[in-house]
């Protein structure tokens, strides 16, 4: 997955849904769910460093806590990855009847 970023072309976002309106909506909604899913794998890991005392000492040590982190910093961010899926045809959507 490319990271920088890009020109998209407008017509190939909208030619799933034939709006670009519905297209942007759809592409944010599942980085919206990427976002909450990583963020509950971070929080679970990180769970497993929390401790009751903080100390300066433990502080300076917990250099697995900080490399989980940057991992997940140097990750795609959600919006590249929602749209990466959506142009790759990886994204189910319905689209309402509007009458």
């Amino acid at each position: 997955m490319n990271p920088s970023i890009i020109t998209r072309d407008i017509d190939v976002l909208d030619a799933p849904t034939l709006n670009i309106y519905e297209s942007v909506t759809i592409i944010s909604k599942r980085a919206r769910q990427l976002a909450v899913e990583v963020k509950e794998e971070l929080n679970t890991k990180l769970a497993e460093f929390a401790s009751t005392v903080d100390n300066l000492e433990e502080v300076f040590e917990n250099r697995e806590q900080i490399e989980i982190s940057r991992f997940y910093e140097r990750k795609p961010k959600p919006t590249i990855e929602a749209m990466e899926e959506f142009l790759d045809g990886k994204v189910r959507f319905r689209i309402a009847d509007k009458s």
